[in-house]
């Protein structure tokens, strides 16, 4: 059976894309921080018939990222598919937003080690193997803000950027290699509570295009827009 490591999994998005593996025959790696909620959602996954087990990290614990993604491999063998997309639920201490003007490298930094820096390690602990076996794929999420900027998350975007640089970059390099990167920007407000007027979607919605992106090997980046 292939496996997908979903990095960052919630009851939202990581949940439907856990679903959309899943149901085509994928085995299911569930990483995040708080084991009670992944096994939550490994028991949901279960009941539909999903093979699904958790595996507890923090990407900002560069090294328990990496021991996870090992012990997924220990229990599953390869990772077939990687998919990164934490998104924090509750405030994350020395995370704030700011605008562009107001952009400094104290409220810079903690986006970069959780938007990119948490990425680069969970690629660097799966791609050795992929390359050697001459298949795999990597999808990274962003907000829509990495393409199409907004001005109260300037540092935010910054980080997310540079993510979509790099993954662009790096599916440039893999060409030919059977291995595939690509990134998703998702440019509306994943399900209920969003600020009026903005675009929203429910992550039932957005999950199809992940496998959109793993079988199109040509395709290094999508929008998902309203």
């Amino acid at each position: 059976m292939p496996t997908v490591a979903i990095v960052g999994a919630g009851p939202g998005m990581g949940l439907a894309i856990a679903r959309t593996f899943g149901s085509r025959g994928f085995d299911v790696a569930l990483i995040a921080r708080t084991k009670e909620k992944l096994q939550t959602l490994v028991g949901q996954l279960g009941e539909e018939g999903i093979t699904a087990e958790a595996f507890p990290a923090d990407v900002l614990d560069r090294p328990s990222l990496t021991a996870a993604l090992d012990a997924v491999k220990t229990r599953f063998g390869a990772i077939d598919v990687l998919e990164y997309s934490p998104a924090p639920h509750s405030p994350v201490p020395g995370h704030t937003l700011a605008a562009p003007s107001e952009v400094t490298v104290d409220n810079l930094q903690p986006q970069i080690e959780y938007v990119f820096y948490g990425a680069l390690t969970a690629a660097q602990a799966v791609l050795p193997a992929m390359r050697e076996a001459g298949a795999g794929t990597l999808l990274f999420t962003t907000g829509g803000g990495s393409v199409d900027p907004v001005p109260m998350l300037g540092n935010v975007n910054a980080a997310a950027a540079a993510l979509r640089n790099w993954v662009v970059n790096l599916d440039k390099e893999l060409a030919g290699s059977g291995v595939h990167a690509a990134h998703v920007a998702i440019s509306v407000w994943i399900g209920g509570g969003g600020p009026e007027g903005f675009p929203t979607a429910t992550p039932e919605q957005i999950a199809p295009l992940y496998w959109d992106l793993h079988e199109d090997r040509n395709r290094s980046e999508a929008v998902f827009n309203a």
